[in-house]
């Protein structure tokens, strides 16, 4: 019952931080545009880079950019609120039921895995050469909530066994 109530501790804990995450993007909505304009724009990667071609100056662009990875949050953070309800709701039946219970957890933290990877680590990173900016550079947290999501989703996906009487 003990590692049933980590897991379940673990993905409500992945869902209050895409709470928050979606919240500050909402009721502080310029602070976090203008990294995603910045990191579009490349404009304060190394001077004389040859990937400049990639930039994006379009407002509209850097507008689509910045809602979709809110709606991605959203979306992830809806998941993972649901998938914990769902393990609380099984967290007392047998192993196959609980087990049966991950599913929806494991689709909302695998969205939040691929958000880093793809998102901020890929496109970010290397599409638009976010690695070579001191000041628009989110690649350390991505990092850090890859792999704290990442370590969440391993311990929910390890097999649970019933309780022996």
């Amino acid at each position: 019952m003990t590692l049933r109530a980590a897991k379940l501790a673990m993905v409500f804990a992945v869902a209050l931080y895409y709470t928050l995450l979606v919240f500050n993007n909402i009721t502080d909505y310029n602070s976090n545009y203008q990294f995603v304009r910045h990191v579009l724009m490349m404009d304060s990667t190394f001077p004389g880079n040859h990937g400049m071609w990639r930039t994006l100056n379009q407002p509209a662009a850097h507008t689509i950019f910045y809602l979709s990875i809110i709606a991605w949050e959203f979306v992830t953070m809806i998941l993972c609120w649901w998938g914990g309800l769902r393990l609380a709701q099984e967290l007392r039946r047998n192993a196959a039921a609980f087990h049966g219970a991950k599913r929806i957890s494991i689709v909302g933290l695998t969205l939040a895995l691929l958000m880093w990877l793809v998102a901020f680590l890929t496109i970010g990173g290397e599409w638009f050469l976010m690695w070579q900016s001191e000041a628009w550079n989110g690649q350390e947290v991505a990092v850090r909530m890859f792999t704290v999501i990442g370590i969440v989703l391993l311990l929910v996906l390890q097999q649970d066994r019933d309780e022996q009487p």
